[in-house]
């Protein structure tokens, strides 16, 4: 049975870090005493779901977070140290703080820790959201103990309209590119004016022609799209933002 911990402190464990090279040791007093935090946890570094929509969605939303108060997002895995920094860089998720929870002990300690021996992962964290503040869980959005990997509660989206109920949901934009591409960064920039994130797609790096034209019904980048609506090159783009 899954445990709710909320109004319980937070496991104090130490986790191992590399950062440049260097072992660094983080606590559980350094990471949350003092802090307004939000921590996910999920069962593995580059496991689909994990990284097509849990933390890329966290990653897109810390500005708005920060502005509910919010000091740190911590993404957590049982995953070793250099596996959690890999995927933090393919993932391009700057706005994120990974925690490698390798031997399991934060996650056993908050109740979290699951058999996945039939998958061959063996130990690895339930996925489940939480507030934070100054060591104190506050809330928790666990996923339901169901067969599977459930991901219906402990989303950003979630997360954000308890932090502000009055929040709209901010938009989901993907925006197809390639390098040196004119028209791609006056998209980008009409993006990035009026504050709105999105996720770019390079064309012969994250995706070819056969599946940019698959996607959008063009081989010509940009290619623009706003809630899963196709909205089209740059001046589209313009058009869309300034109606």
């Amino acid at each position: 049975m899954l445990q709710n911990s909320e109004g319980q402190r937070v496991p104090q464990v130490i986790f191992h870090t590399r950062v440049a090279d260097q072992w660094v040791d983080r606590s559980s007093e350094e990471l949350f005493n003092g802090k307004k935090v939000i921590v996910f946890a999920l069962p593995g570094a580059f496991t689909p779901t994990c990284s097509s929509s849990h933390l890329p969605r966290y990653n897109q939303l810390a500005e708005q977070f920060a502005e509910q108060g919010v000091d740190a997002i911590y993404c957590l895995s049982v995953n070793d140290t250099f596996v959690m920094n890999a995927w933090k860089d393919d993932q391009k998720a700057d706005n994120i703080e990974v925690l490698p929870d390798g031997n399991g002990e934060f996650s056993e300690g908050l109740g979290m820790l699951v058999d996945k021996n039939n998958l061959g992962f063996g130990k690895r964290s339930w996925r489940y959201s939480m507030l934070v503040n100054d060591g104190i869980i506050e809330k928790m959005f666990i996923e339901r103990d169901v067969p599977g990997d459930p991901f219906e509660v402990s989303d950003a989206d979630t997360m954000m309209k308890y932090l502000n109920p009055e929040q709209k949901e901010a938009d989901s934009i993907i925006l197809f590119t390639r390098p040196g591409c004119g028209h791609c960064l006056r998209a980008k920039s009409l993006l990035s004016e009026r504050g709105l994130g999105f996720e770019e797609v390079v064309l012969g790096r994250d995706i070819n022609h056969a599946g940019l034209k698959a996607v959008s019904g063009r081989l010509t980048v940009p290619q623009v799209f706003i809630n899963g609506e196709h909205i089209g090159g740059a001046d589209e783009l313009q058009t869309q933002l300034e109606a």
